[in-house]
């Protein structure tokens, strides 16, 4: 999302601006007013007498609401205007929004003032592709309210609005005609509802409304308040962490299949929905912080997995998710996201926080309640997720619809060779073994410890040590002293230097012997740019600094690459790691964009922001937290919480108080110049 754009959310609804709280959505800028996958307006301007006013300032601190300051414009280049606009917004299934007017001079005015309203209801993938709706709008102008529509066959969703202090309705909008004293003030409040139509009546109980701003703000000051608290003598560390917390209690929502928990949408604007490998890495890069939401993302991913044989969907049973989808493309099988299991990855993913999550919490009844879809996920592997029988996990989609990479990096050209050539399907990505080896050692212990199954932990750590074995042997590349990405359809092993061989020390398949070359290549300048370590090194041939997935630089992708090399030991060059992304976070207002561009340090000296980036995104707001488990070492060991500190940079000393675990509740303290290390 540009700077420029002011977005404010809650739950699946959330509404996106300019500074001045004006909708007028392009291709560009994609603003409008979202609810459950459909835009419900995507025009809406405020005019005074016929001309826009000017943006003063914009108050965006609260996440589920925001204040625009305007004046009239004055055609000069001064804004010395007698009158004040205010704008106040806060969105549920719509939004509210008041608008004062003040005159500051002693003579009375007269004013005219406009909002002019559309809405193309279209499904969050026409947003994307710039698509053309197939079905009918109509619009009705009532005496006490606007209604705009759209309907195709059954499918009928309207814009209703309505307002106080008697407005003008017609087709495009509505109109108030003020007669403001001197010294005087006017006000009113337009309530904007989107409304889901279901035989004629709304879906749901949908209030606008809802809570009133003081109540969510408290609210959101209570799920701050349980959370652990953070001080450091860098203060840019602390204000990252803050920022990261109330853009993790943005995106929350609650699934019907948890009722009153808590899980992540994986981010703003178009990802505002259940993900499977989001909303699992989310959860892991958190738990240290507040472990609910990874109970949550475990249980409706169980209760979502996959059941049965569907091309259409790559389903397959024991799979987990991908992304589930409520829009109209979905609804019309145009998309196949209700929902769509396109992913290789998150399967074993979710097997790994199933074993982190009951490691820092102690929640065995979760695990024993879970061992059925555990189980169903380690059969999906062996038995689906092996396409071929070659004893690894590769993807590909069933139907043009599906995604064409199916890993983390899933944009269409992510997995190239190093001379720039694109591999062929089916793939075999490294890290995706990394996640299996993983998880089949996770489970084991989870077999042996919980679910009193001793023969499948044995076959489980025989299957992963053979796993890591052959792995070794068949994706490193002696020449390069590296592991290559992939290997292709054709057997051929995708030999360019990527990012992801940091996930494979998180996983641990990494042979002792390997790890320093590993981390040298992480490290060196051709992956890391002083900022953050990038998707793909300079030397090959399809780096690009501003590539989606093929050079620029992931928050998320880093927090995993630091916590791999803590795991081999290299704990400095972790926590250089962590500490460069951190500080590129304060040129980004102290909140991690889901990518930044691939630039040297040295060349820009600021991280060059990437222009399409979600913000806030949930696995970059959970960057930062995992970085500080990464930085002081937390480690939990048979029920209690063990750390060994790293402090890296302009961190003199760092102490986090309240971490809740199975070891009940403690503080962990770090200062220069020992290490900190012990055990609570």
């Amino acid at each position: 999302m540009s700077s420029q754009t002011i977005s404010i959310l809650e739950g699946n609804t959330f509404a996106v601006s300019d500074r001045r709280g004006d909708m007028d959505s392009s291709p560009v800028e994609p603003h409008g007013l979202f609810d459950n996958d459909t835009r419900f307006l995507s025009r809406w301007i405020l005019t005074v007498n016929g001309s826009r006013p000017t943006p003063l300032s914009t108050d965006d601190v609260e996440y589920f609401a925001a204040q625009f300051f305007l004046a009239p414009t004055s055609g000069t280049i001064y804004v010395d205007a007698d009158l004040s606009v205010m704008r106040a917004r806060s969105v549920s299934h719509g939004f509210k929004e008041e608008l004062r007017i003040l005159n500051h001079g002693s003579k009375p005015v007269t004013l005219d003032l406009r909002l002019e309203a559309d809405a193309d209801f279209a499904d969050l993938f026409e947003v994307k592709d710039a698509q053309k709706k197939v079905g009918s709008f109509y619009r009705r102008a009532e005496p006490e309210r606007l209604v705009l529509g759209y309907m195709r066959e059954t499918w009928v969703r309207e814009t209703w609005i309505t307002a106080t202090n008697h407005p003008r309705f017609d087709e495009k909008g509505l109109s108030f005609r003020v007669e403001l004293p001197g010294h005087g003030e006017w006000s009113s409040i337009i309530v904007v509802q989107a409304a889901p139509l279901v035989k004629g009546k709304v879906f749901a109980a949908r209030k606008v409304t809802g809570a009133t701003q003081v109540e969510r703000h408290a609210e959101a000051e209570k799920i701050l308040e349980l959370l652990p608290k953070v001080a450091s003598n860098w203060l840019p560390l602390t204000e990252t962490y803050q920022r990261s917390l109330v853009d993790l209690a943005a995106l929350r929502f609650y699934p019907l299949i948890a009722p009153g928990e808590a899980m992540l949408a994986a981010g703003l604007p178009w990802f505002m929905t259940v993900f499977g490998r989001d909303s699992i890495l989310t959860s892991l890069q958190v738990l240290p912080f507040d472990s609910k939401l990874a109970r949550t993302t475990l249980k409706v991913l169980a209760a979502r997995q996959g059941t049965r044989l569907d091309d259409f969907r790559d389903e397959e049973p024991g799979k987990i998710l991908h992304e589930a989808r409520a829009g109209e493309l979905t609804a019309f099988r145009e998309r196949p996201h209700s929902p769509y299991f396109g992913s290789a990855d998150s399967t074993p993913l979710f097997l790994v926080l199933l074993d982190e999550y009951e490691q820092w919490t102690g929640d065995a009844e979760l695990v024993r309640e879970l061992e059925f879809e555990a189980r169903a996920a380690l059969e999906w592997i062996d038995a689906y997720g092996d396409r071929n029988h070659d004893g690894y996990v590769e993807y590909q989609r069933r139907m043009e619809t599906g995604l064409d990479n199916q890993c983390w990096k899933d944009s269409w050209n992510s997995i190239l060779f190093a001379d720039g050539s694109n591999s062929k399907l089916p793939r075999t990505c490294c890290e995706i073994q990394g996640y299996v080896y993983d998880a089949k050692t996770r489970c084991a212990r989870l077999a042996r410890t919980f679910w009193k199954d001793e023969l499948l932990a044995a076959r489980l750590e025989k299957e992963a040590a053979d796993l890591k074995r052959r792995f070794n042997k068949d994706f490193w590349m002696e020449e390069r002293q590296c592991f290559g990405l992939a290997i292709d359809g054709d057997g051929r092993l995708v030999d360019s230097i990527t990012s992801n061989i940091g996930h494979l020390l998180w996983s641990g398949i990494v042979d002792d012997d390997k790890a320093r070359a590993v981390a040298g290549h992480l490290m060196g300048d051709k992956l890391f740019s002083g900022w953050g370590i990038r998707t793909m090194a300079t030397t090959e041939g399809g780096y690009n600094p501003i590539g989606y997935h093929v050079g620029t630089v992931w928050p998320h992708d880093n927090s995993l690459i630091a916590l791999g090399l803590n795991r081999y030991g290299f704990r400095d060059e972790s926590s250089r790691l962590a500490f460069g992304i951190l500080e590129a976070a304060r040129f980004f207002n102290h909140r991690l964009p889901e990518a930044f561009a691939g630039y040297t340090r040295a060349q820009t000296r600021f991280p060059v922001e990437y222009p399409t980036a979600c913000s806030p995104q949930a696995w970059a707001s959970g960057a930062p937290l995992l970085f500080l488990r990464t930085i002081l070492g937390m480690a939990p060991q048979k029920g209690r919480l063990t750390t060994d500190a790293a402090l890296p940079g302009k961190i003199e000393w760092l102490e986090i108080g309240g971490l809740r675990g199975v070891w009940g509740t403690t503080d962990v303290v770090a200062r220069r110049p020992a290490r900190a290390s012990g055990a609570f």
